[in-house]
């Protein structure tokens, strides 16, 4: 077998889908996912570019890397709600999840790698023992000083959130979005009424913001930080629930005029 035909299969598999099901996703035959799983056909440059695209990866990774390898173990998953959003992964030789880190000067460079399991395996990665294990992590290293007291260089951990109706408001998050990239926001879901997510700065010099939910690409709950600063008892700027209940009067706010256009 080719290593594209490999590769299909073993994406299929990993995501719990039928060759029916794949192929009803890529609108083609059900015979023809079997003629390129058992090497009797290649894919055409237009189905191989559904394929890649169903599957979120590079047509490059498709085409020339075997996915199936054991020394990365690439892992892939996918939601009923998104079907589109696949996470890539890897795992260490005791078959645990990595963390990945995605450095200040990547940021930009992961909004378009996202999903590539090259790019993820070249991020620096490490462990930490103290999370659960069952789910999935990613580090970011945020910039600005919008969600003091957390400063620039402060490395945020998320868990990964597979829908958007699991953002629990007030929470802090970490979102890949498609406009504006990687942020670092206290979010507040407004999905299901306005089709939006607001995003608040706990330092109130800055002033919060909606975004359309289509432009969200990934998302990550804040469970840990790592700073090489430690906390200064005579800072006086953590946020505090006087604050964040200014924070959500202020929201309620802008939805109401919102509402009102």
């Amino acid at each position: 077998m080719s290593l594209i035909s490999e590769n299909i299969k073993f994406l299929r598999k990993k995501n719990g889908m039928t060759q029916d099901d794949l192929a009803s996703e890529l609108g083609i035959k059900r015979s023809l996912i079997g003629a390129y799983e058992e090497g009797r056909a290649d894919p055409r440059i237009e189905n191989l570019t559904k394929i890649a695209n169903a599957f979120r990866i590079a047509i490059d990774s498709l085409i020339t890397s075997d996915l199936t390898v054991t020394d990365e173990k690439f892992t892939y998953r996918k939601t009923d709600k998104a079907p589109l959003r696949i996470l890539s992964i890897t795992l260490d030789k005791e078959n645990k999840e990595n963390i990945h880190l995605v450095p200040q000067k990547a940021a930009a460079g992961y909004l378009n790698g996202y999903a590539d399991p090259e790019y993820i395996s070249e991020l620096p990665r490490f462990q930490l023992p103290m999370l659960p294990q069952n789910a999935s992590y990613r580090a970011f290293e945020i910039s600005g000083d919008s969600m003091l007291p957390l400063e620039s260089g402060t490395v945020v951990v998320g868990q990964y959130v597979e829908t958007l109706d699991s953002i629990k408001d007030g929470k802090t998050y970490v979102l890949v979005t498609g406009k504006e990239g990687v942020v670092f926001k206290r979010i507040f879901n407004y999905v299901k009424d306005k089709g939006k997510l607001f995003l608040v700065s706990d330092n109130k010099s800055y002033s919060s913001y909606d975004i359309p939910a289509e432009d969200v690409l990934e998302i990550w709950e804040a469970k840990a930080y790592i700073s090489v600063k430690f906390p200064d008892p005579n800072d006086n700027q953590n946020v505090s629930i006087e604050s964040l209940a200014s924070i959500v009067m202020e929201l309620k706010d802008e939805v109401a005029k919102l509402k009102s256009k």
